[in-house]
C-alpha cells in the first residue's frame, strides 16, 4: 500500500466522512439506460487516459440507476482545447464530465487570454490523486543533480505550452538558472516520454505516476536509464526518493518562494471529475455522492492498483476550497511573475 501523508484524506477517513454525511441533493438523479461521458484533455495511454477509463468502469457502480459510461479523447493545446470546450459547450445535463487539468488554475490566471473557462464557476466531483511534478534527464546526459543541470544545455519535452510537462521545467530553468529548451506538440505524456528515451530529447517532467507506470525501467540497476532530478510540489511525493529535493527548498527570496507555491497548488487537483457550471445541483450531488463511493471501493482501488496507479482521495467539495483558496490568494504580483518566468515577455 501506497504510503498517505498526514494531511491528506485517507481512503478510511474518507470512508467515514461518507458514512456520516448526509446527502445533500433534494431529488437523486436516476441515471437507468442513460450513457454518461468523460472527456480526456489528452491522447490513450497517459494517467489522464488511465484514471479516467478507470472511472468509467466504476463510476457507474455508485450512481442510482447503474449507467454506461464511456470516455472520448479530445488532445490538443495541451490539454486546454478539451478544458475551452467543456465550459463552454459541453451540455449541462449532468451526463457529460472532463478530467480537468491539474493546472486549470494556474493556467487561468497566467494565460487568460487563451483560457476561456474559470475553474472557480466549475463544479468538482472530486479527485483521486494527487501529483508532484517529477523532472527525469536522461543519465547519458551526464547530469544526475540539480547542480549538474547548470553545466548543461538540454532539450525538453511537453505536449505544449500551457502543459505542466512545459511550465514546470521552464520554471525551475527560470529559478535556478538552467540552459533549456523545450520542443512542443507531443501528444500526451506518453509520447513525450518515448520521445526521451528515442533520443528526441533528453529529459521531461510529468507526475511521478506517468514515469513509475510507463517506465520503471529507467531507474533500476547501476546504470539506470534516467535521472531523477527535482520534483515540484506542496508536499513531498510518498513514492519519490527523498533525496530528490522540492524547488520550493532551493529558492530562497520570498518573491520566489510565492511563486513556486502559486504554481505547486496544481498538484492538490491530481486526477479527478468536473463538470461545467449551470449543472443542476441535484446532478452534482448525485455525482460527488457516487465519487465518494466509489473512491472508498475497494474494487476500485485494486483496478488502479493494478494498472500502477495509486489512490489519495479527496472530495469535490475540498476541491472546490482548493480552487477559490490559489485563485484568492495569488496576486496579481506573483502571476506576473510567473508568467514572465514561464512563458517570457
Amino acid at each position: 500500500m501506497i504510503a498517505r501523508q498526514k494531511h491528506l484524506l485517507s481512503a478510511a477517513a474518507l470512508v467515514t466522512a461518507i458514512v456520516l454525511a448526509p446527502f445533500a441533493a433534494t431529488h437523486a438523479m436516476d441515471y437507468a439506460g442513460k450513457t454518461l461521458k468523460i472527456v480526456i484533455p489528452y491522447g490513450p495511454g497517459g494517467t489522464y487516459d488511465k484514471y479516467g477509463q478507470t472511472f468509467a468502469r466504476h463510476l457507474g457502480n455508485h450512481l442510482p440507476g447503474k449507467p454506461n459510461i464511456i470516455v472520448v479523447h479530445m488532445p490538443g493545446a495541451g490539454g486546454v482545447k478539451a478544458m475551452n470546450w467543456m465550459y463552454n459547450v459541453m451540455p449541462k445535463d449532468g451526463m457529460n464530465m472532463i478530467t480537468p487539468l491539474d493546472n486549470s488554475v494556474v493556467n487561468q490566471l497566467m494565460r487568460p487570454e487563451k483560457m476561456r473557462f474559470d475553474a472557480g464557476k466549475m463544479r468538482w466531483l472530486g479527485t483521486s490523486n494527487q501529483t508532484n511534478l517529477v523532472l527525469v534527464v536522461r543519465s547519458d546526459t551526464g547530469v544526475k543533480t540539480v547542480a549538474d543541470m547548470k553545466n548543461k544545455a538540454l532539450v525538453g519535452g511537453a505536449s505544449g505550452k500551457n502543459s505542466t510537462g512545459f511550465i514546470g521545467p521552464r520554471l525551475a530553468a527560470g529559478l535556478l538558472g538552467w540552459n533549456i529548451s523545450m520542443t512542443t506538440g507531443y501528444k500526451g505524456s506518453s509520447k513525450t516520454i518515448f520521445s526521451v528515451e528515442q533520443g528526441e530529447t533528453q529529459m521531461a517532467m510529468y507526475n511521478w505516476l506517468a514515469w513509475g507506470s510507463k517506465v520503471p525501467h529507467w531507474f533500476k540497476g547501476d546504470k539506470p536509464f534516467g535521472n531523477i532530478v527535482l520534483q515540484i510540489g506542496i508536499w513531498r511525493d510518498p513514492d519519490v526518493p527523498k533525496t530528490v529535493p522540492m524547488l520550493s527548498d532551493l529558492v530562497t527570496s520570498p518573491e520566489d518562494k510565492a511563486v513556486v507555491a502559486f504554481v505547486a497548488s496544481l498538484g492538490a487537483l491530481g486526477r479527478g471529475l468536473a463538470m461545467p457550471p449551470g449543472v443542476s445541483s441535484d446532478a452534482v450531488a448525485t455525482l460527488r455522492k457516487g465519487y465518494d463511493g466509489m473512491n472508498a471501493d475497494p474494487a476500485f482501488e485494486q483496478e488502479l492498483k493494478k494498472r500502477k496507479l495509486r489512490l489519495i482521495p479527496a472530495t469535490g467539495a475540498q476541491i472546490e476550497k482548493i480552487v477559490a483558496d490559489s485563485i484568492k490568494g495569488a496576486t496579481p504580483e506573483v502571476v506576473e511573475k510567473a508568467r514572465k518566468i514561464i512563458f517570457g515577455g
